[in-house]
């Protein structure tokens, strides 16, 4: 697959202001952890069609999913409290109304036209995906899961952060400008040796490997890295794989993004959501300690590397509908999705 890169000519990136100071010290909001299983949902999801919002079981491949209007909410209000919709399989799925919290969605979005990490995550969900979820055993944390095509990933980004059981992540992870309630909305932010998690490559017995900042180590095969127990790091080529899923290169950025949150001015920046992956605007941390891009762009690590300093990832631009295979230094903090194994 021939990857689309910045050599376009028409990318124009408007840069979130980087902040100065150092990060926060590593193991913040540590929590000891124990080993993982994954529970998942895995029902075919295909571009949801704009349908009344309580149709939310499986959705068909009409075109008309990139029609979806931004501004179609799903009010989420007290009396959904302690309800979820129930899938065809007869799993349990939580609904895209927060059961616990009855958070009221169209009142938080109202008069927003881009990105602020004060909507909760339950807001950005598309409300015509039927989500499975996933409980990360080592911190209790759930995720929403969806499957496209044949791959199962996570619909949200990792907020994973135990340094005491991982000691891949001392240093090597953030939110965004150190704010810990970030986290909450848009998962931390790792740079590559923490995604891989170097420390364990390293242990292992069988196959030691020196991986990370300006080391090539030749990573090959599936890596676990930082993802919960049968779960992993997505390869460069399983990241091709979900682009071809939604269509192509040119035109899945539109339908792996948010349906709001992108840009600050105009929702045309928005996406689609067409097939639950629900990609926010996370932003990064640069490699000199700064922050930037958040509600502009988001980067997500790919295992894969791309010489001794830099490793591929896949990111998304708030203003194209293009999905870039691209790569970027290994000293960036970017998102991490897992994919089932």
């Amino acid at each position: 697959m021939k990857k689309i890169f910045a050599a376009l000519g028409i990318v124009t990136f408007a840069v979130v202001g980087c902040d100065d100071s150092s990060s926060a010290s590593a193991g913040q909001n540590d929590d000891p952890g124990v080993e993982s299983s994954s529970s998942s949902s895995d029902k075919v999801i295909e571009p949801a069609e704009g349908s009344s919002s309580s149709d939310k079981t499986s959705v068909s491949s009409s075109s008309s999913a990139d029609e979806l209007s931004s501004s179609s909410l799903v009010e989420i209000s007290s009396s959904s409290e302690g309800e979820g919709t129930s899938s065809s399989s007869g799993q349990n799925i939580e609904s895209s109304s927060s059961s616990a919290s009855g958070i009221n969605c169209s009142a938080l979005l109202e008069g927003r036209s881009g990105w602020s990490s004060n909507v909760p995550k339950e807001c950005r969900f598309n409300p015509y995906i039927d989500y499975g979820t996933m409980t990360d055993e080592r911190d209790g944390k759930t995720y929403r899961t969806v499957k496209i095509g044949d791959q199962v990933w996570m619909a949200e980004n990792l907020n994973y952060s135990d340094s005491i059981t991982t000691p891949s992540l001392k240093g090597k992870n953030w939110c965004y400008k150190d704010y810990a309630e970030d986290c909450d909305v848009v998962g931390r932010l790792y740079t590559w040796a923490a995604a891989i998690d170097s420390v364990a490559l390293a242990s292992d017995e069988e196959n030691p490997l020196d991986c990370g900042d300006g080391k090539e180590c030749g990573l090959t095969g599936p890596v676990q890295g930082i993802c919960p127990n049968g779960w992993h790091l997505p390869s460069e080529a399983e990241w091709e794989t979900l682009v071809t899923a939604v269509g192509s290169q040119s035109t899945g950025g539109k339908k792996l993004k948010s349906r709001t949150g992108w840009g600050y001015n105009f929702s045309s920046w928005n996406g689609t959501d067409a097939f639950g992956f629900s990609a926010l605007p996370a932003g990064v941390r640069n490699s000199d300690g700064g922050f930037g891009y958040q509600g502009y762009n988001a980067y997500f690590w790919s295992s894969t590397e791309n010489y001794s300093n830099y490793a591929y990832d896949m990111n998304l631009d708030y203003s194209l509908d293009v999905v870039y295979l691209d790569s970027s230094i290994e000293s960036r903090g970017c998102s991490v999705r897992c994919v089932k194994d």
